[in-house]
């Protein structure tokens, strides 16, 4: 499979280490698929932190947030008949699903785009209420008329769904609540309107019927969604054969809409591909690469929490208009950095394949 990715020397940027845990008696199990954008002349990152007790030989446990706020530990022996442990992400017990780990959203800034530090008088975005319950996660960032839309993931035990907070400050926030209901994820608002519009890209998964597919919405107002379309599919046999999901904002070409995404196969293993929308509409599907652009390749990618992952959430189009400075998630463990070049991607689109 091709990859044209041009990774950071300096790979990985962040690793558990690098940061400090919440609050006394969790560690930090997991950097993962950070939010990017600008400000005040700044890379920042919105990073998922995944924290959960240091565990013991004879148990798991893991942190669960009550709707008040507070934190709950819950500990399971791993002879108890009744707990199925055997994906590292996610535990059944009693016929519940539960996280192994909460995660909460971390602000980042960097000067170079290589070194990130934590910034002074910016708080974390935490879980709030029954429908964040197992924390908040992926965050992608939007920035339209001078207003942040961060879209994130919603996990509580009514299931998956995508909140919205918006800010201009990044001190001051707005909630709105949940955007999509359960089940869904990976939604990525477009960076301006078409036609008067707001349009978001999105994922309603069905167990049943149906897949893991790419859906794309619209909006008066940013808040309220409708006018679903599912515009991308899993491609049996191929390297998305299992799922595919948004990665970051689309970016605006002089051929359509790019958006990058996330695929992954029956053996979980993630790689990233793109996808061109229509200019006018971009509910019509132009083309889309058959290879992947990167593939876990390093040993960061390949190895770590749960391994043979590359998966993206965010990137920043350099002025000059064709460099993407795309960060991501490796092994959902660690964050890392890479380059893509526009008029490479686009090159590589397939036309009679969308």
């Amino acid at each position: 499979m091709k990859d044209i990715a041009k990774r950071f020397a300096e790979n990985p940027l962040l690793s558990p280490k690098d940061l400090a845990p919440s609050r006394d008696g969790l560690t930090i199990t997991c950097l993962l698929n950070p939010g990017v954008f600008r400000f005040e002349n700044k890379t920042w990152l919105i990073v998922r932190v995944a924290e959960r007790p240091e565990q013991k030989a004879e148990s798991i446990s893991f942190p669960v947030l009550t709707e008040q706020g507070n934190i709950n530990i819950i500990e399971i022996d791993k002879s108890d008949p009744e707990l199925i442990a055997d994906d590292a992400r996610v535990i059944n017990y009693k016929g519940s699903d539960y996280l192994t780990t909460l995660s909460h959203l971390r602000l980042l800034c960097s000067d170079d785009g290589i070194n990130f530090y934590v910034p002074e008088g910016y708080k974390s975005l935490v879980g709030e209420g029954g429908h964040e319950t197992f924390g908040i996660e992926d965050c992608r960032v939007a920035l339209i008329e001078g207003k942040y839309y961060l879209t994130f993931t919603s996990v509580s035990p009514m299931g998956v769904a995508v909140g919205l907070r918006t800010t201009a400050d990044w001190k001051n926030f707005e909630k709105h609540g949940l955007i999509f209901p359960a089940h869904n994820k990976d939604c990525a608002i477009f960076e301006e309107k078409i036609n008067g519009l707001y349009y978001a890209l999105h994922r309603p998964s069905s167990v049943d019927i149906g897949g893991n597919y790419i859906w794309i919405a619209s909006s008066p107002d940013g808040i309220n969604w409708g006018n679903h379309k599912c515009i991308v599919t899993t491609r049996k046999g191929m390297w998305d054969s299992k799922r595919v999901g948004a990665g970051a904002a689309p970016i605006k070409t002089d051929k359509g809409w790019l958006e990058i995404y996330h695929g992954a196969n029956e053996n979980h293993y993630y790689c990233l591909g793109a996808v061109l929308l229509d200019s006018n509409d971009p509910s019509k599907v132009i083309a889309r690469t058959d290879e992947p652009i990167m593939v876990p390749l390093a040993d960061y990618e390949l190895n770590g929490f749960f391994g043979k992952v590359v998966f993206t959430n965010g990137h920043i189009v350099e002025p000059e208009g064709d460099t993407i400075t795309l960060y991501y998630g490796a092994a959902d463990e660690f964050v890392c950095g890479a380059k893509f070049s526009v008029k490479e991607i686009l090159s590589l689109l397939k036309y009679n394949n969308a």
